[in-house]
């Protein structure tokens, strides 16, 4: 048989840029803030309709990296947003939105804008909900393009400097189509952002 009947190229296109249009449009119409009342409570109803029934499966990626650095050095660098757009992909255009945030705290709210697909801007608010100095702090996504984004950062003092562990636990809208989406783009592009992310790390420490 052709083998091109087995090319999926397009079909991927097609959901990057379906995925990413529908929460920029969501993102463009929170940030401009002229959603009228009624319109806002109906896209929340509906997100909550998709959050609780029409859900793809959960997924996790880890990570685990020896960094020949202090405790205090290590904390002090990743405990602070400042520093994410050093870690992350130019490609990605990531922005912090937020101002003087300062030393991390439960309860912190950091808001972004990333360029994922297509140089399209998406909108994406995080919460700090756990900190607990020198073990973990844990960053959950309150508005942004997953149904759940649950991210654990682990520091562990061990010879010669501190293991970290990432682990996060994600998944999409759209039930099914959410899975297939995570299948042909999703899970590598976040494996690339992590790998970039490695790599950047090294070569700082």
């Amino acid at each position: 048989m052709n083998a091109d009947l087995y090319d999926f190229t397009d079909l991927k296109r097609f959901f990057e840029i379906a995925f990413t249009s529908y929460f920029t449009f969501v993102s463009y119409l929170v940030q401009i803030n002229k959603v009228s009342t009624q319109f806002s409570l109906i896209l929340l109803t509906v997100d909550k309709l998709f959050n609780i029934k029409i859900m793809s499966k959960v997924y996790n990626l880890k990570t685990v990296q020896f960094l020949p650095i202090t405790m205090e050095k290590a904390w002090e660098f990743f405990s602070s947003p400042a520093n994410l757009s050093k870690i992350t992909p130019d490609k990605l255009k990531f922005k912090i939105l937020s101002e003087n945030l300062g030393e991390m705290y439960a309860g912190q709210v950091i808001e972004y804008k990333v360029h994922p697909v297509l140089s399209i801007p998406l909108y994406w608010m995080t919460e700090i909900t756990h900190v607990e100095h020198h073990k973990f702090f844990v960053d959950e996504q309150r508005f942004g393009p997953y149904t759940m984004w649950h991210h654990q950062h682990h520091f562990k003092v061990v010879e010669g400097g501190v293991e970290m562990t990432d682990l996060v636990h994600y998944k999409l809208p759209f039930w099914f189509l959410g899975d297939i989406a995570n299948t042909l783009f999703v899970k590598a592009q976040l494996k690339e952002i992590f790998d970039y992310r490695f790599k950047k790390v090294e070569e700082i420490f």
